[in-house]
């Protein structure tokens, strides 16, 4: 089964600003989705509900047991699958995933993808009440005796949401399903693991895999990114209780060195393609080093904007195609924000602003065609037909980008329309957040959908 190989484009990268790196007292959170160029991603609210004991949930692949209470969420995905490239969901928990590749076979079975497990975590973390607390490492312990956690044993959630409840979660589920299936919509298959970025008010985690093998480094302050590859070495906060017995039967540690995660089991001979991705996360770094006590939503899409880097994808077959930035306040009295594009390329679309409230609702022209079973998903063998699912407002951004490009005078002014609408979302935050403006819940819950009409407008 094809996993990768070394001119297959695989590329994404997030952000996270945890105070004083932060510009407010709030936790900034980023991600770029890179993927197949004529991939559609949507933008999809799913609202809280309750579920009858016993029900099951299908997922991209397979099913898994649905929990009695799920959260509402505001997805953007991939328009073909179940899961999601990044999300948030209405207690202020943001994650996004990242592929990779390491030492551990990618497994050739239909499991959960990264996206499944993203969104399973966005969906149903606050109803797993049988699990047992995980208590961290004290700081006196920390560097002697990282903190193991066993996956054998449920672990209690907290009321509150948490980057480190959303760990908990995904690598419960990640021990009872696995991890794997063909990550993109192509009779080839393309397979990968997963990193991933999760981040709450209060700080955030960096959990990667190795099948379902994971290693965890929590981020209280400062600023982190991450570019597809293992990054977390040695500062190890959480981990697999079997990872470093593993390591050493494999031979790939010898048991006396410090244990370096990312040196451990990253790949001996990187792909072409892994290279590029540690200069992407370099130059992340070096994006948020420049703006260290200055970061706030803008600078993060300014990031995400960013082409010299490669950060702003467009690479043969793959590009950028959809973004996100979170405004995760610390005050729990102050509503986080999140800001999505549903189009590609952010260089050339329009942040749009969410925020969880009572009138929160679909926003129908950011959602995509179904098929329901004549769907090249569900159908066996997969993937041998194609569909349409470009949805309303990504076929007028196409229309637009066109003119963009062969246009100037008309693209100019189509750029500047873009421009003044994003800022007007801006500003609108700015001033909910500075408690210069507070809206009726019912108003703040429609401002996404709102918007996305607005844009719709301006390219029609």
């Amino acid at each position: 089964m094809a996993s990768w190989s070394s001119d297959t484009p695989c590329s994404c990268d997030c952000f996270v600003s945890v105070p004083p790196a932060s510009a407010i007292p709030a936790v900034i959170f980023a991600k770029n989705s890179d993927r197949p160029r004529d991939e559609v991603q949507e933008v999809v609210f799913v609202p809280a509900g309750t579920h009858a004991p016993g029900s099951r949930l299908q997922c991209t692949y397979i099913e898994v047991e649905q929990v009695s209470r799920t959260h509402a969420v505001i997805l953007s995905r991939p328009s073909w699958l179940w899961g999601a490239e990044m999300g948030a969901n209405e207690h202020g928990v943001c994650i996004g995933n990242e592929a990779v590749w390491t030492k551990e076979p990618v497994g050739e079975g239909e499991a959960l993808l990264g996206m499944d497990l993203l969104r399973c975590f966005c969906v149903t973390w606050a109803s797993l009440g049988a699990f047992r607390p995980l208590e961290l490492p004290s700081p006196a312990t920390d560097a002697a005796f990282p903190f193991r956690a066993s996956l054998h044993a449920r672990l209690a959630l907290e009321r509150s949401s948490s980057a480190l409840e959303a760990l908990r979660v995904i690598t419960d589920l990640l021990a009872r399903y696995g991890q794997g299936g063909s990550c993109r919509e192509d009779p080839t298959p393309f397979c990968y693991h997963n990193t991933f970025l999760l981040a709450d008010r209060t700080e955030a985690w960096v959990l990667e895999t190795a099948g379902r093998l994971w290693a965890a480094q929590r981020i209280q302050e400062g600023a982190r990114n991450i570019s597809n590859q293992l990054s977390v070495g040695t500062d190890i906060s959480a981990e697999h209780a079997d990872l470093r017995t593993h390591a050493l039967a494999q031979g790939w540690w010898d048991g006396q060195s410090t244990f370096d995660f990312a040196q451990v089991f990253s790949l001996t001979q990187q792909p072409v393609r892994m290279e590029a991705a540690k200069a992407r996360f370099r130059a992340g770094q070096r994006l948020l080093q420049q703006q260290q006590g200055g970061i706030t939503a803008e600078v993060m899409m300014g990031i995400l904007r960013n082409k010299e880097s490669g950060i702003c994808m467009d690479s043969g077959g793959f590009r950028t195609t959809a973004s996100m930035v979170s405004i995760l306040p610390r005050d729990p009295t102050q509503p986080c924000v999140h800001f999505l594009t549903a189009t590609p390329d952010p260089s050339r679309s329009v942040f749009k602003p969410f925020i969880f409230g009572a009138g929160a609702a679909q926003a129908p022209q950011v959602l995509s065609p179904t098929f329901g079973a004549r769907d090249p998903v569900r159908t066996q063998p997969r993937f041998q037909t194609q569909v349409d699912r470009r949805h309303t407002l990504y076929l007028r951004h196409q229309v637009a980008l066109g003119l963009i490009e062969s246009e100037q005078d008309r693209g100019q002014q189509l750029r500047q329309k873009q421009r003044d609408l994003e800022q007007e979302g801006l500003e609108a935050a700015r001033r909910l957040l500075a408690g210069e403006q507070v809206p009726p819940p019912q108003e703040l819950g429609g401002l996404f959908r709102a918007f996305v009409e607005r844009e719709s407008r301006v390219y029609a």
